[in-house]
């Protein structure tokens, strides 16, 4: 397993990670953007003059990556888990070189990926390969399924054409199949058998790593489980490394070694499996654990929700980017505030943003907001601006007025985490890219 420790003061996301013994796969800091115009009707939206040129304007950037650092061993499963949306594949294909990286480097068996090019990147391509989420559209329909298995090893020039179908055959095998399955078409195959397909397909030029990008999602329970069995099988019988990704964290914890976590293109939790289930620190990693579904019908605990939407990673959120969600988002140093005294303040300014509820008198808002934690001090003249403005019927400025006074002072929205945890579940590193360790560790 490896080593992990934070990127150091001031690093936006992802851990560092050192250890005796080179990493099979090492990722530094790997960023990842896409220009906002760059779609198939990008056209529509380039500024012209009177004469119709193209003007040249100010682009916008989606963050998908930023700043990613971690590391994979041989042999290992690394599961990488978050919503949907939040850069998980995009840091795969970049990973892989099936997009170019922005910034940083990709160190794979000591070769840095990010710097290679034409030839010498298609000779590397043989030691990775990628299992797709959709087992039917990622398999041509109009191939046979031995053909299918074959194009890999035709493409990188490996054996002759009958050794080629004795390995198809072979393979198809090993992945739960029948070889005479050779000669069908996918349509001819379930989900799961499809998903066997493509694994074979992806150890036919006997690679030493597989991106597997949420493989199972598609799949029904029971499939899945098989599935899963199998490609846990066939890592110890090739001695296969993966990169798991998935949103379902039950996979996660069935398959991986260790587990990372994004939010919003950044890695905010990194630690071994058992460490990271039992021991979570961040609290989105929190959140998911527990929004994850109790099959028992006795059981009726509310799970757990987050407020608000994700933010748009065309302008992610300074500091923490979790910080627009966070229920533990940290009280600005210069007030003394209670816990009550700022959830209540947290949940007024949040209303007062999205503008939630119709203005009635100010007393009727104290009321409902602060019938027990009304703060006092700099922070009770900060609320008391607020309902003047309100009572006049400026939102917009009432908003503007709290994020100054009660947000934007926050450690989480001045400056970007990276601490180290102290694990209580076996030996691995604890990453943990929240302020509220900077806390715990002042505790002690």
């Amino acid at each position: 397993m490896s080593d992990v420790s934070g990127p150091g003061e001031g690093a936006s996301a992802g851990p560092d990670v050192a250890e005796e013994g080179d990493p099979l796969l090492r990722v530094e800091g790997l960023t990842k953007h896409f220009a906002n115009d760059s779609g198939f009707l990008s056209w529509l939206n380039v500024e012209r003059d009177a004469d119709g040129v193209p003007v040249s304007v100010g682009r916008e950037w989606v963050r998908a990556v930023e700043d990613v650092t971690f590391d994979i061993r041989r042999g290992e499963t690394l599961g990488l888990v978050g919503e949907s949306g939040c850069g998980k594949s995009t840091l795969a294909r970049t990973v892989l070189r099936l997009v170019d990286p922005t910034e940083g480097d990709v160190y794979f068996e000591g070769d840095n990926l990010a710097a290679l090019d034409g030839e010498a990147l298609r000779r590397k391509r043989k030691d990775m390969q990628i299992i797709f989420q959709d087992p039917q559209s990622s398999l041509d329909p109009r191939m046979k399924v031995g053909p299918i298995v074959e194009e890999p090893m035709k493409a990188h020039g490996m054996l002759d054409d009958d050794g080629r179908e004795e390995r198809a055959r072979e393979l198809l095998e090993r992945v739960g199949l029948d070889p005479q399955h050779y000669n069908r078409y996918p349509h001819a195959f379930s989900g799961g058998q499809r998903q066997r397909i493509n694994l074979a397909r992806a150890l036919s030029v006997n690679p030493d790593f597989i991106v597997c990008d949420e493989p199972t999602s598609a799949l029904d329970a029971s499939i899945q489980a098989q599935v899963l069995n199998t490609m846990r099988r066939l890592q110890d019988e090739f001695g296969l490394t993966y990169l798991f990704i998935s949103h379902d964290l039950s996979v996660i914890r069935h398959i991986s070694d260790r587990v990372a976590v994004m939010y919003l293109g950044e890695i905010v939790e990194l630690a071994g499996k058992e460490e990271l289930y039992e021991n979570p620190q961040h609290p989105y990693t929190k959140a998911l654990l527990e929004s994850i579904p109790v099959p028992d019908p006795r059981k009726s605990e509310t799970r757990g929700v987050l407020e608000g939407d994700v933010p748009s990673p065309i302008e992610p959120p300074s500091g923490c980017r979790f910080r627009t969600r966070c229920p533990e988002f940290i009280a600005p140093e210069q007030y003394d505030l209670t816990p009550e005294e700022w959830a209540n303040v947290r949940a007024f300014t949040r209303r007062v943003i999205r503008h939630g509820f119709e203005m009635t008198t100010r007393a009727d808002l104290e009321a409902e907001f602060f019938t027990e934690a009304r703060p006092g001090g700099a922070a009770g003249e900060a609320l008391d601006r607020a309902f003047v403005l309100l009572e006049r019927g400026e939102w917009d400025a009432a908003a503007d007025h709290l994020r100054e006074s009660f947000t934007e002072p926050s450690i989480c929205a001045r400056e970007q985490p990276a601490y180290e945890v102290d694990p209580e579940y076996g030996d691995d590193r604890h990453f943990c890219a929240c302020h509220l360790q900077r806390d715990a560790e002042m505790t002690h």
